[in-house]
């Protein structure tokens, strides 16, 4: 189990996770709809998943939203890397209802993001802009690529449930066992 912890001005988070668990969290970001997509990423990951954010979102939603991917990316990278005996490369597409998101990642400690998502409008009060900044920051952290594409759906809600999904059924595919070793031709990653 790896934890990490994050103060600044704006927020306060503490990260916990165990990547060999079975999917279990506790979440509580202050932010409704942020801790169900945390819940679900644990969910479908299999990684076990404590997060806590005291953050200022009497101002919005971005700094909580913001600084929990850096922390649960920075987490991620501790508890994984260096990588050996994992798959690495993985791909998965999770529907809920009419919505389809694909998710194509790299446990390859080169942080790139690939967002072609909707952007535009909220969820209650929630900007689906921020579900961007949440991607980018736990991307850029925890030092993978990952390629997020909308396919289809109208209904924002499962849209964006739909993104976590696969990108947690992608990562738990990524980081199933291997015998062979570095999955490298360069032998390192």
């Amino acid at each position: 189990m790896v934890e990490i912890k994050r103060q600044t001005k704006e927020t306060n988070v503490i990260v916990k996770i165990d990547v060999n668990g079975s999917g279990k969290s506790n979440i509580s970001t202050g932010v409704g709809f942020f801790d169900h997509m945390l819940e679900t990423l644990a969910k479908h990951s299999g990684i076990d998943m404590e997060i806590f954010c005291d953050g200022d979102i009497d101002v919005d939603y971005h700094h909580t939203v913001e600084d929990v991917g850096i922390v649960l990316g920075e987490a991620l990278y501790k508890e994984i890397f260096p990588i050996k005996n994992i798959e690495r490369f993985s791909n998965a597409v999770a529907i809920l209802d009419e919505a389809a998101v694909e998710v194509n990642i790299d446990i390859g400690g080169r942080p790139y993001l690939v967002y072609d998502m909707p952007r535009d409008g909220a969820i209650r009060d929630f900007d689906l802009e921020l579900i961007e900044e949440f991607f980018k920051s736990l991307i850029f952290n925890f030092k993978i690529a990952a390629h997020i594409i909308y396919k289809r759906g109208t209904n924002k809600h499962h849209i964006i449930e739909s993104a976590f999904k696969s990108f947690a059924v992608a990562l738990r595919r990524a980081l199933e066992y291997r015998e062979s070793g570095i999955p490298s031709t360069k032998g390192v990653v």
